[in-house]
């Protein structure tokens, strides 16, 4: 396979400096791509460039993920326009933890010769001294080089500090250490990261000329991807409620699987191409049936599929499909009762729900009694209002229609606790206690 075709018919392929291309076909390169720690959990931003890894990796090349135990003490002014707060060295080893669980997913790290690597670039710069690194890195880059990025430029206006400006020094000096003690050739990263990345390899560059290793051609390269956007321009990896994370106790599989689920559809041959490994052929075919069928929704459950069985495991993305099926789907009461018990926390997180005793539902002696009485409200206001929408067909306990508002009490309790009431289609989930 090669790298670079594949990231142009993905339309993963943003820029590369000279000889990239070449490099690639003439032998194996290890590559890398940084992620700051600033969170337990990486999300569907990021995953964006974790795919440019997995590409890198199935091409025959060396993966390396550096985390940034020390960079992420500092922060990345790219693309922010205020200083981010400072995390403490405990929350950034825990986060660190957390990211390679995750990488470990997507990449192999037991495969011969190009198996990945995961890098903490604490364990370099914990040895060096502050005037150590302006001596070793700092005389070879100019300021006037540095205030020359796109990253610094837009937050000269309303401030950087200079803790914020030495980050693409940090960054630089990552690629000139993992290129010297791991032969790493490449860097890679968002096309927001251009302007860090390129400071690496001109480093690398000078630091080598300086040492008198006149360089003939380049010996370090540099790549990005882009950004991934909706149609409309705006930023593609949030949700209403804020970032998508790879961590299923941030995310829950079935939230992960709604995302994609719910993409619209002129942004979903984007995000096949970026977040599934399906070959061209497979890809367009599945084009193709959306076109025919766009009510279907075959690309985006093309996606669903893949990335949440990639993330969260086939399990998760089963769990998550049944979901889908029980609260906006044709599920009926057998697909009900096969939910296990542990199961019902998280198909039905955030759908409301009511406690009723043994004496409540007691004094219940119809349906209608149940619906107005028994859910103290929440469900129906009055039994006038149940009465009016069980006789309108509006009402189904668990998954089964209900048309007589006087039919009497003969309840199935999923689990021996539950039962979904759906009004229309909305659910509302009643717990015996």
């Amino acid at each position: 396979m090669n790298f670079i075709e594949e990231l142009r018919w993905r339309g993963m392929l943003h820029d590369m400096t000279p000889g990239t291309e070449e490099q690639l076909v003439k032998e194996m390169t290890a590559g890398y791509i940084g992620f700051d720690p600033t969170a337990s959990s990486l999300h569907i931003g990021n995953l964006a460039t974790i795919m440019l890894l997995v590409h890198l990796q199935r091409a025959g090349h060396k993966p390396f993920a550096l985390v940034g135990g020390a960079t992420g003490m500092i922060g990345d002014p790219s693309g922010k326009a205020a200083e981010r707060e400072f995390l403490s060295e405990e929350t950034l080893r825990k986060n660190q933890e957390g990211i390679k669980a995750q990488l470990e997913k997507f990449l192999d790290f037991d495969c011969g010769a190009n198996s990945a690597e995961m890098v903490n670039n604490y364990d370099w710069f914990k040895n060096i001294s502050f005037l150590g690194f302006l001596r070793e890195a700092g005389k070879h880059i100019t300021v006037n080089y540095m205030m020359a990025k796109d990253s610094v430029k837009k937050r000269l206006e309303t401030g950087i500090s200079f803790t914020e400006f030495s980050y693409q020094m940090l960054q630089g000096y990552d690629f000139h250490w993992l290129y010297k003690n791991k032969g790493v050739r490449l860097q890679m990263g968002g096309s927001d990261q251009w302007g860090n990345i390129t400071t690496g390899t001109e480093l690398i560059r000078r630091i080598d000329n300086a040492n008198g290793e006149q360089q003939e051609e380049s010996k370090a390269f540099a790549l990005t991807t882009p950004l991934v956007t909706k149609s409309d321009g705006t930023k593609f990896g949030k949700s209403e409620s804020g970032n998508v994370w790879l961590d299923p106790g941030m995310t829950t599989p079935y939230q992960f699987y709604q995302f994609w689920i719910n993409a619209a559809d002129e942004d979903c041959s984007r995000l096949i191409r970026v977040y599934t490994l399906l070959s061209k052929d497979e890809i367009e075919d599945l084009e193709r049936q959306h076109a025919e069928a766009p009510h279907l929704r075959v690309l985006q459950k093309a996606i669903a599929r893949e990335v949440t069985t990639r993330v969260h495991s086939e399990a998760g993305y089963e769990l998550a499909v049944k979901a889908s099926e029980v609260l906006f789907g044709k599920a009926t009461l057998d697909t009900l009762r096969s939910i296990k018990a542990d199961e019902f926390d998280i198909i039905f997180e955030g759908v409301p729900q009511t406690e009723v005793t043994e004496s409540e539902l007691a004094e219940a002696q119809t349906i209608t009694d149940l619906l107005s009485v028994i859910s103290k409200g929440e469900i129906y206001a009055s039994k006038g209002e149940a009465r009016r929408a069980i006789t309108q067909n509006a009402v189904s306990l668990n998954k089964t229609k209900i048309s007589d508002p006087n039919l009497a009490l003969n309840l199935e309790w999923l689990q021996g606790r539950y039962l979904l009431v759906s009004k229309g289609k909305k659910n509302h989930l009643l717990k015996k206690v």
